[in-house]
């Protein structure tokens, strides 16, 4: 069968996998010979104040396996570091590219990246492919009775399930078309000190990176997640899928996931979809609201929240210094792994807005930078839940008890004692309220910054200021 294009390219972004990926198979499909690349973007990469990023060298891990892979298929990866623009300029030209073939992004920047790339290429007469590849449904695909986005999650989660019921989840086997690979030899690839970056402790803490690592856990996740749900607050023991930052860099796939959990039949499987189908709801809002991306509330009436932004305040919060154990444990965790426990997410951006009165924009820009996992949609949409300022978000007058939270997902406070080892001689009754020990005295960590039923009284009167 003839092909519509000689060489085209597929570029890589959050699509790190060579296997069950949408671009790669309609590329390898459509053309006779077909070029792989990754770009490490200087524009995002020059904007990271951290050159110790765990992020930055889990995407060189996994883009050094993607390259290995590849080179036993007799092809390449081109890895280049440069501007996106220029980067696609140069190979184009290099490579005689006809189309460019690559997965969609979703947030804002990468939207206006993207249009930018696909006008350059246009005015060259090559032609701009973007496909749906990370998540199931996008953009106007689920949408209410008028045809509008979604703002609150059950009736999309209902639509969601229907449509989903309705669908057949694409396989896209890429096995019968590897001989479509474009066989040639790219230079070696770039080392994180190239890129300006160090290595971090991500070997030390046991991060599995790239796609053996992405299997590895979607395989041990098999045999729990009937479990999901009974175990998914508890932050001390083996619950969650720690798939979240094999989601966000591609490292798995999307389908193969809904896939497994519509196969599991199980009260933990059912659950755990709905875990997924939040990550796509945030996705749409994202999409329909891009002014979230930019700090904006997306309550407009949340906009101008006058808090007291003690920077005090934050950097204890910050730093795992506000007397508060559970607050304090997960804040170690974020600052020591890069992960956080999604109950502990919850109760620290809660604690922040609501017991320190701070703005929640600053808790979302310090998980932006600290989290392996950070995806911008997920990020913000937590944030605004935690502040009651977003779309489907817990009341204005709920407000987590960072005591009573501590009790009920971590009981003995293993989890605390792991992040916090100076608490490891409290007993079960002590180590929630450590302030009220005489132990307190010989240890060195903090008392409570703020005593929560006053913080509670104050940030009532705040949110009811605004309602009124």
């Amino acid at each position: 069968m003839s092909k519509k294009y000689n060489n085209s390219l597929v570029w890589f972004r959050r699509d790190l996998r060579d296997y069950d990926n949408t671009a790669l198979f309609h590329a390898l499909e459509e053309s006779k010979y077909v070029f792989c690349i990754f770009i490490f973007d200087k524009e995002i990469l020059d904007a990271l104040k951290n050159k110790e990023d765990r992020r930055v060298e889990f995407i060189w891990e996994s883009v050094k396996e993607l390259k290995d892979s590849l080179r036993q298929k007799k092809s390449d990866l081109i890895v280049i570091n440069d501007s996106a623009l220029n980067a696609i300029s140069k190979v184009i030209e290099e490579f005689k590219i006809e189309a460019i073939f690559t997965n969609r992004d979703y947030e804002p920047k990468a939207i206006k990246r993207d249009e930018e790339i696909k006008n350059l290429v246009l005015k060259r007469n090559i032609i701009f492919y973007d496909f749906k590849d990370q998540v199931v449904f996008e953009k106007d695909e689920i949408l209410t009775a008028l045809g509008n986005p979604y703002s609150v999650f059950s009736p999309y989660k209902n639509n969601y399930l229907k449509k989903l019921n309705q669908t057949t989840i694409p396989r896209f086997d890429i096995e019968p078309l590897i001989q479509n690979l474009a066989q040639f030899k790219s230079g070696p690839l770039l080392t994180l000190r190239d890129l300006g970056f160090q290595e971090t402790n991500l070997h030390q803490i046991k991060i599995h990176t790239g796609m053996t690592g992405g299997k590895l856990l979607v395989e041990d996740f098999k045999e729990r997640i009937a479990l999901y749900k009974k175990t998914r607050d508890l932050p001390a023991i083996k619950g969650v899928s720690y798939l979240s930052v094999h989601l966000r860099f591609g490292t798995v796939s999307i389908r193969q996931l809904f896939r497994l959990a519509l196969e599991s039949f199980s009260e933990g499987a059912q659950s755990w979809l709905n875990e997924l189908i939040w990550r796509e709801f945030y996705f749409q809002i994202l999409f329909h609201r891009p002014d979230v991306a930019f700090g904006k509330a997306f309550k407009k009436e949340y906009e101008s929240i006058p808090f007291e932004n003690n920077p005090n305040f934050f950097k204890a919060w910050a730093e795992g210094k506000t007397g508060y154990p559970i607050v304090d444990a997960a804040m170690n965790q974020i600052n020591q792994t890069g992960f956080m426990h999604n109950r502990l997410r919850m109760i620290t951006a809660s604690f922040l807005v609501k017991d320190l009165l701070i703005d929640w924009r600053w808790g979302e820009a310090y998980f932006a930078e600290k989290l392996i996992d950070f995806d911008l949609s997920a990020n913000n949409g937590g944030w605004q839940w935690a502040a009651s300022t977003g779309c489907d978000a817990q009341p204005w007058f709920r407000i987590f008890n960072p005591i009573t939270q501590s009790l009920r997902f971590d009981p003995h406070g293993k989890f605390i004692k792991k992040y916090i080892p100076e608490l490891s001689n409290f007993s079960d009754d002590q180590i929630h309220t450590p302030w009220l020990s005489q132990n307190i005295n010989k240890i060195d960590y903090p008392q409570p910054i703020v005593d929560h039923a006053k913080q509670r009284i104050k940030v009532l009167a705040l949110y009811k200021s605004i309602k009124n």
